[in-house]
């Protein structure tokens, strides 16, 4: 897996005239993988490197904002330790842990880590 740090740009429409799709502002997005990340993203079981992947390409179709509404990732910030850190669920046992940046025109999400969430 080859996925150490992606560029996507997306365009954002305008919607008062959908016939012509008048573009009003290019997205440039950045997906970022922490070594610790990867490193635990190798060992897990396949399913769980697909949903990974899947939710990596959802971000980078639809925007961070979208994915965050599909309920079946239960998107939530964390609290305590990880104050300023998301998770999302992988599936009932594991979730990936990462932090959202912006950086002038760049959207940065970071991927801090993957495992396995203790209930």
């Amino acid at each position: 897996m080859e996925r150490g740090s992606l560029f996507r740009k997306r365009w954002l429409w305008f919607d008062r005239y959908p016939q012509i799709g008048v573009l009003i502002k290019m997205e440039i997005i950045r997906i970022e993988i922490s070594m610790l990340a990867r490193k635990q993203l190798s060992k897990l079981p396949r399913p769980i490197q697909d949903s990974f992947l899947k939710w990596v390409d959802r971000f980078e179709i639809i925007g961070i904002q979208e994915t965050r509404k599909i309920k079946g990732y239960h998107d939530e910030p964390l609290k305590g330790d990880r104050n300023g850190q998301r998770s999302i669920r992988l599936n009932r046992a594991y979730r990936a842990i990462y932090i959202q940046r912006i950086l002038g025109d760049i959207k940065i999400l970071e991927v801090l880590e993957i495992n396995k969430h203790s209930y």
